[in-house]
C-alpha cells in the first residue's frame, strides 16, 4: 500500500494554502438579495414532473415555494418568476422578506392548501 505522506517531510508542506478572494455571492432567484453562506439548489420545475435546471435560492425562499405551491403548480410556472410573485403570500413574503440579512431564518408556516 502506497504511503499518503511523505514518510520524510513535514505534512504542513503539502498543503499549501493560497489566498482565496471571495467569491461574488449570486442573486437569489426568487426575492434577488445576495445568497449567505447557505445556498439551496432548487428546481423550479420538480424532478418528478421531468425538471432539470437549478437556480440558487435561500433556504427560507425554497421553503415558501414549497409552502404555497404544489408541484404541478410549480411545473406550470416553470422558470417564470413574475408568474410566481403574482401569488399575494409569495408577494408578502418577498417584500417582508427583502429588509433581512442574507442568512436570515425563521420558520414558515405549512401549506396552505
Amino acid at each position: 500500500m502506497a504511503r499518503k505522506y511523505s514518510k520524510h517531510g513535514p505534512r504542513e508542506d503539502l498543503h499549501v494554502e493560497e489566498e482565496e478572494t471571495p467569491a461574488e455571492p449570486v442573486p437569489c432567484w426568487l426575492c434577488g438579495r445576495p445568497t449567505g453562506q447557505t445556498i439551496v439548489w432548487h428546481h423550479p420545475v420538480p424532478k418528478s414532473r421531468g425538471g432539470r435546471d437549478v437556480v440558487p435560492m435561500h433556504p427560507i425562499c425554497q421553503q415558501t415555494l414549497i409552502a404555497n405551491f404544489t408541484n404541478s403548480e410549480l411545473q406550470r410556472h416553470g422558470m417564470d418568476v413574475e408568474g410566481l410573485l403574482l401569488h399575494p403570500n409569495v408577494r408578502k413574503f418577498v417584500d417582508w422578506v427583502a429588509k433581512k440579512d442574507p442568512d436570515f431564518n425563521a420558520a414558515i408556516t405549512k401549506k396552505q392548501r
